[in-house]
């Protein structure tokens, strides 16, 4: 499988995915802040987007997020797996017509999902459990696309994701999130640590190294399920 990764900023990358996909598969990546072009769809097979601080409403200040939808839309209508993680979740979203807005909280740390009963019948019916506690770092939502099944909620934000047709996938959580890639977004972001309701403090989201592995896990079976499908 030719999988394809959209990084919009150096300090959020794939985190585990690519060590687990890295033996049976070709990667390849965009980094979109250093202007690389990117690849036709007819070039991958699975498309994975990260996450980023930036907003999919900020084509002054990023130029390129005009040709990233673009081409989000070209790898979708071409029948491709795309998986979108926190703003990539948003970008993809967007691009199907959904409304993407300020969620009423910030939401950083560790906090439970609760799943969605619905996805019972779609390729992640064994991935998630009822609950389950996960990285979180974002301030704006989506709401679902059309003929799209919610994946699971917080307290803090009603859509935490969506699978539409068993090959477009959006979670607004970080499964990938490993301790190095959580200390890189609390280095950039440090400002957003607010102690506000849903914001965790750095000594709290990095307490536990059990947690990340449980969470890429998670992650592990999804990537598990997309290759199934694929293959």
């Amino acid at each position: 499988m030719r999988v394809h990764f959209i990084q919009h900023v150096p300090f959020e990358g794939p985190g585990c995915i690519s060590a687990f996909l890295q033996p049976k598969h070709q990667l390849s990546y965009t980094h979109l802040y250093r202007g690389q072009p990117l690849p036709s769809p007819g070039q991958i097979d699975c498309l994975i987007i990260m996450g980023g601080p930036m907003s999919i409403f900020d084509e002054q200040k990023y130029p390129w997020l005009k040709e990233e939808k673009r081409f989000i839309a070209e790898v979708i209508e071409s029948d491709k797996v795309a998986l979108g993680i926190c703003l990539g979740a948003q970008l993809i979203a967007h691009v199907l017509g959904a409304k993407i807005e300020k969620n009423k909280y910030r939401e950083i740390g560790w906090f439970p999902i609760y799943r969605n009963s619905e996805i019972e019948n779609t390729l992640l019916n064994d991935v998630f459990p009822g609950e389950l506690e996960v990285f979180h770092w974002h301030g704006d939502t989506f709401e679902l696309p059309e003929n799209s099944v919610l994946i699971a909620s917080s307290e803090a934000c009603k859509n935490q994701g969506f699978i539409l047709e068993n090959r477009i996938i959006g979670l607004q959580f970080h499964l990938e999130a490993t301790p190095e890639t959580a200390k890189a977004l609390i280095s950039h972001g440090r400002r957003e640590l607010d102690n506000s309701r849903y914001v965790q403090s750095e000594r709290e989201i990095l307490s536990s190294e059990a947690k990340f592995d449980a969470i890429n896990k998670v992650m592990f079976r999804l990537l598990q399920r997309i290759e199934e499908r694929r293959s």
